[in-house]
């Protein structure tokens, strides 16, 4: 088998653990008394969220103070300077940018430990450097120790599925935050959020409604854009093993 016929074959066995990934998260989200095994996603994806507030403000040259968490699922990241459009679009869109980049890197079975090393490295630095309050040092540890214990498992499958799991989990949190960030922004405007930020940034020119429905607009372009990588990679097709041979020939005729 060559390369190319090996990397098709790893994209249609993670294209299918994706497929069972995706069942299994949409059981637990509308099975009744489950709503439990899916919290602690919840709470890993605001602390991804928050990440990508403190991540965006380093880019801008501002400054981050710390990172505070509530066990309800909701965050707080305390930054000075940077571009305020920039941070405070990093929140959701690097949520989703994050699951999305999972699924591309976990069309290789071997990116799986690499994945949960670097994803537990920078829960761990952030956790250590900007953690705020108690909730997000037992949340960061929890869960940068458990990617970092998981990245020396042995078996790679049991590796490979639960990253994928996890980057099924943030790519559905994600959106769902959109959809209630949607909602907030229309109907509950006194809530304080980033699309709040962002419309009082503009002196409401640009409503928060706006802010939050092209924020989920970006997301699912990111998510389109993921998913064709991902058919492209399953329609690839191997070069004519018939072509090999002359292929062979001219290398041999040009070096003579």
């Amino acid at each position: 088998m060559d390369i190319q016929e090996d990397n098709r074959a790893q994209a249609k066995a993670a294209f299918s653990l994706l497929l069972i990934c995706s069942a299994i998260s949409l059981a637990l989200w509308f099975l009744p008394y489950v709503g439990f095994l899916t919290y602690p996603f919840r709470i890993f994806v605001t602390l991804i969220h928050e990440t990508g507030h403190a991540l965006a403000s380093w880019l801008t040259f501002g400054q981050v103070n710390r990172i505070e968490l509530d066990w309800s699922g909701n965050g707080v990241t305390w930054t000075n300077g940077g571009v305020r459009l920039l941070i405070s679009s990093a929140g959701y869109l690097g949520a989703t940018a994050y699951g999305a980049g999972l699924l591309l890197l976990l069309r290789r079975a071997r990116m799986a430990r690499i994945a949960a090393f670097s994803s537990a490295a920078v829960l761990l630095a952030i956790t250590i450097f900007l953690g705020g309050n108690l909730t997000v040092w037992v949340a960061g540890m929890f869960f940068g120790l458990g990617l970092l214990g998981l990245s020396l498992v042995k078996s790679q499958r049991f590796v490979h599925f639960f990253m994928s799991f996890l980057a099924v989990q943030c790519v559905m949190n994600a959106l769902f935050d959109l959809r209630t960030l949607i909602y907030l922004s229309a109907f509950e405007p006194s809530r304080h959020t980033d699309a709040q930020n962002m419309a009082a940034a503009t002196n409401q020119i640009i409503p928060a409604a706006v802010w939050a429905i092209g924020w989920a607009a970006v997301s699912f372009a990111i998510l389109a854009f993921t998913l064709v990588i991902y058919y492209r990679g399953l329609r690839a097709q191997p070069a004519p093993a018939a072509l090999l041979p002359l292929a062979n020939t001219a290398a041999k005729q040009a070096s003579a």
